[in-house]
């Protein structure tokens, strides 16, 4: 960890600002390591492969820019399941590592601190939600994922796994009997081939709201804690007040 002095600074409003003056931190701060090289990796690869997979499905279900459904459209169409099956490949890849992290990553990366299973991330929890709804002024600080983040991220790999699994059903429409033919079976059993085209899609946009709201509050941490929140994820590490408490330091 590293220590840098901050200057103090006024923290009054823009003049044409609707909104009240953010806080503006002064005094000592740390900078400490949050995320490991494989995990940012991973982050930045599996936020492409998403892109990827959102524009190539989207063309794949209404191929809305291409008008002769003759040659052109067969290799246009050709492409798109071609990189879209390769980003599937690569987002399931970047799981497999995930699952990995989960038990050989930091303190901050392992399954403790991405799921809420503790009794102290439970509380908080409760006490973070109140702080986003603007009911407490009262924050639980953490230095990795708070417990809100923690559930967030857990539900959206739960949703993700139902994505892939529909996707891998949709892939073995061409060949049942192929090695992906148990995902068709598994998901008939639930819903049938309509359906699961409807779960696919429903999902898609799950991800596509995601997405935006991810980078908001990713932002909207950065720019309230001064912290660095954002840039973590691209150099590992953020800096924090160094007399400020943290439930998981």
């Amino acid at each position: 960890m590293s220590t840098a002095a901050r200057p103090a600074a006024s923290a009054r409003p823009h003049p044409w600002s609707l909104g009240r003056a953010m806080p503006v931190r002064t005094g000592e701060y740390k900078w400490v390591y949050l995320w490991g090289l494989p995990l940012r990796v991973m982050h930045w690869t599996a936020a492409v492969a998403i892109v990827a997979l959102i524009i190539s499905g989207f063309f794949i279900g209404r191929p809305y820019f291409v008008r002769d459904f003759g040659e052109t459209w067969t290799l246009t169409m050709s492409r798109a399941r071609f990189v879209h099956f390769l980003a599937a490949a690569v987002l399931v890849s970047t799981a497999l590592v995930r699952l990995y992290w989960l038990v050989a990553g930091n303190k901050f990366e392992r399954f403790e601190a991405l799921f809420p299973v503790r009794g102290r991330d439970l509380v908080n929890l409760v006490r973070m939600t109140k702080f986003y709804l603007f009911l407490s002024r009262e924050e639980p600080h953490y230095l990795g994922h708070h417990p809100l983040q923690q559930l967030s991220y857990t539900g959206i790999y739960l949703i993700a796994v139902v994505e892939v699994l529909t996707g891998f059903a949709l892939y073995a429409m061409a060949d049942p009997t192929g090695p992906l033919g148990w995902a068709l079976l598994l998901s008939s059993k639930f819903a049938g081939i309509q359906g699961i085209r409807w779960i696919h899609h429903v999902i898609t946009w799950v991800f596509i709201i995601f997405i935006p709201a991810h980078i908001y509050l990713a932002a909207r941490a950065d720019v309230w804690e001064h912290g660095g929140t954002v840039s973590s994820i691209v150099s590992g590490g953020r800096f924090v007040p160094k007399d400020m408490h943290f439930v998981d330091e």
